[in-house]
């Protein structure tokens, strides 16, 4: 009997065996299936993306196809030639003419400045070490005496900074 058992011992162990490598099969190929499915998904998804892009992109198209009918028939414009381009600044200010002798003024407006008493201190400057309303009065008073002076003498007048600027070293 215990041939027949060994025998039959054997035989279970080769089914088992013969299952595994079944089975072991069948996973790989059901893997296999569903990478390709996960493929299949991604180009299409891929693929919904291109198709929204191109109806957009037609829908722009037709839009522009309208406006364009509609700059064309209904206001009646024209996309810009070569030839309505200046060459130069000079080109465009001989298009300004003088103002006829029926046009109306330009129009002016009228502004007053309002002035109100602050309780704020003023802003002092670091390098004068005086205030806004001082360096105002200073530069207006500057500005009455060297307007008869000439520009070179103007441009040689210290700029009101003390001392050595930068020092060059090699």
């Amino acid at each position: 009997m215990s041939h027949g058992s060994r025998l039959r011992q054997t035989g279970w162990f080769v089914l088992l065996a013969l299952c595994a490598a079944i089975f072991l099969v069948l996973t790989f190929h059901v893997n296999s299936v569903k990478n390709k499915v996960h493929l299949a998904e991604r180009s299409i998804i891929a693929l919904e993306l291109e198709k929204q892009t191109l109806e957009i992109e037609f829908e722009a198209r037709a839009n522009q196809q309208q406006l364009a009918n509609w700059n064309k028939i209904d206001f009646g414009y024209e996309a810009p030639t070569a030839d309505q381009y200046l060459d130069s600044p000079r080109q465009l200010a001989a298009l300004g003419l003088a103002r006829g002798p029926g046009a109306p003024k330009p129009i002016r407006v009228a502004r007053a400045e309002e002035e109100s008493e602050t309780t704020l201190i003023s802003m002092v400057s670091p390098l004068t070490g005086t205030s806004d309303e001082q360096d105002d009065s200073a530069a207006s008073n500057q500005g009455n005496r060297s307007a008869g002076q000439s520009l070179a003498d103007r441009l040689s007048r210290s700029s009101g900074f003390s001392g050595q600027m930068a020092q060059v070293a090699e």
